[in-house]
C-alpha cells in the first residue's frame, strides 16, 4: 500500500496531525508562526520538516527545502478573528484571509486531498464564497461541521471541515462513537494540591457560580465552574457530560468534596489534554502552563481529524495512480521550461 504523505499548515502542537499519523499517514512537513508551537510540533513529529514562520500572501512552498511533495494537507487558518468568542472586538483582516495562505501550497503541491478546518464563523467572513470557488476549480468539496463529542470526545467542539478530493466528492463523514463524560478526564484525587473553597482565594463572581452549582446539584457533588470568560448557562456544568469548549485560557475549575469540604483546583495539563483527544505519548513540555494550555485550545482534537482522513483515504488504490500523474506533469513543465 502506497504511504500517504501529509502536510500541516498552522500546526500548532500538531493536533490535527496526530489524527492523521492514526489514519496511517506520515507527516514530512508543517508550519506554524508560533516557535514554542513549532518546537513542539518537532518534538511529536521528529521526521517532518517543521519550519517557524508566519505565513502571509508572499508565502509558498520554497519555505520548505525537504518536502518535495504531499499527497494530503491539512490547515487550520488562524481562526480567532471569525469567532463569535471576540464579541465585538475589531477584526484583523490579515487574520482572517489566513485560509487564502495555503492556496500557493495547494498549487505547487497539488495534493491528492485537502482539509481545512476553522470555526463555523468562517462561513460568515466575505471571502469565503471566493476561497470556496477557488479551491472548487481544484477539487470536488464537502464542507460539513463536526462536534468532537460525536468522535469519542468528551468535549462539546463544533468546527468547520472544508473536504477536498480531487478524484471524487468526499463522503459524509459520520460519527463514530459516543463522547464519553467529562468526569473520564480528571486525575485522581491526590494527584494536584486542592484549597477549600472558604478560604477567601476565590472571587466573588466565581463563588457565585459555584453556589449556583451546589444549589442545583446539592451538598457532595463534584462540579466545574468557568473561571475565565462568559458564559451562558450559569457558569458552571456537572460532570456527566461532556466539557463545554476548550480555549486558550484556563476556563474550568473543579469544585471536588474531600471529607465533607468543598475544594477547588483548576482543572491540569494533563486533563485538558485528555478532553482534546490527544494521545497520552504526546510530548508537551515547551514553555509556561500557560503556554500548553493555549497549545492545546488552540488545537485539533485527533479523532475527529482521524475520522476525516480515513474517510477521505479509503480507496487507497487510486493514491498512487495519482501521484504518479502529478510527478508526470512536474516533470512536463520542467522539460518544457
Amino acid at each position: 500500500m502506497s504511504i500517504i504523505k501529509g502536510l500541516d499548515l498552522f500546526c500548532g502542537a500538531g493536533g490535527s496531525s496526530f489524527g492523521a499519523r492514526a489514519a496511517g499517514v506520515q507527516m514530512v512537513g508543517a508550519i506554524d508562526a508560533w516557535d514554542i508551537a513549532a518546537k513542539t510540533y518537532q518534538d511529536n513529529f521528529p521526521q517532518a520538516e517543521v519550519v517557524t514562520a508566519r505565513l502571509d500572501e508572499n508565502s509558498n512552498a520554497r519555505l520548505f527545502s525537504k518536502v518535495d511533495s504531499v499527497d494530503l494537507l491539512i490547515a487550520s487558518p488562524e481562526c480567532t478573528h471569525h469567532s463569535i468568542a471576540r464579541g465585538a472586538k475589531p477584526r484583523c483582516e490579515s487574520s482572517r484571509r489566513s485560509g487564502w495562505y495555503v492556496m500557493p501550497f495547494v498549487l505547487a503541491y497539488e495534493p491528492r486531498w485537502i482539509v481545512l478546518e476553522n470555526v463555523s464563523g468562517m462561513q460568515r467572513w466575505e471571502g469565503y464564497k471566493e476561497l470556496i470557488d477557488e479551491l472548487g476549480e481544484h477539487y470536488h468539496l464537502r464542507a460539513q461541521m463536526l462536534d468532537a463529542t460525536n468522535f469519542g470526545v468528551p468535549q462539546t467542539r463544533k468546527r468547520l471541515f472544508i473536504l477536498g478530493d480531487r478524484i471524487r466528492k468526499p463522503a459524509k463523514i459520520q460519527a463514530t462513537q459516543s463522547c464519553p463524560d467529562v468526569a473520564t478526564i480528571l486525575d485522581d484525587r491526590s494527584a494536584w494540591k486542592v484549597r477549600p473553597i472558604s478560604d477567601g482565594h476565590l472571587s466573588e463572581n466565581t463563588m457565585a457560580r459555584i453556589g449556583r452549582g451546589m444549589a442545583a446539584l446539592g451538598k457532595g457533588r463534584d462540579f466545574l465552574v468557568v473561571y475565565y470568560g462568559s458564559d451562558r448557562a450559569g457558569g458552571w456544568q456537572p460532570l456527566d457530560r461532556p466539557i463545554r469548549t476548550l480555549t486558550t485560557l484556563d476556563r474550568f475549575g473543579l469544585v471536588r468534596w474531600i471529607e465533607g469540604v468543598a475544594t477547588f483546583r483548576m482543572l491540569q495539563v494533563s486533563e485538558l489534554r485528555r478532553a482534546m483527544g490527544y494521545p497520552e505519548v504526546v510530548r508537551l513540555e515547551r514553555g509556561s502552563r500557560r503556554d500548553r494550555v493555549k497549545l492545546l485550545g488552540n488545537g485539533v482534537c485527533p479523532p475527529v481529524m482521524q475520522a476525516v482522513v480515513e474517510s477521505l483515504t479509503r480507496d487507497r488504490a487510486k493514491i498512487s495512480d495519482w501521484s504518479s500523474k502529478v510527478c508526470e506533469a512536474s516533470r512536463s513543465a520542467t522539460a518544457a521550461a
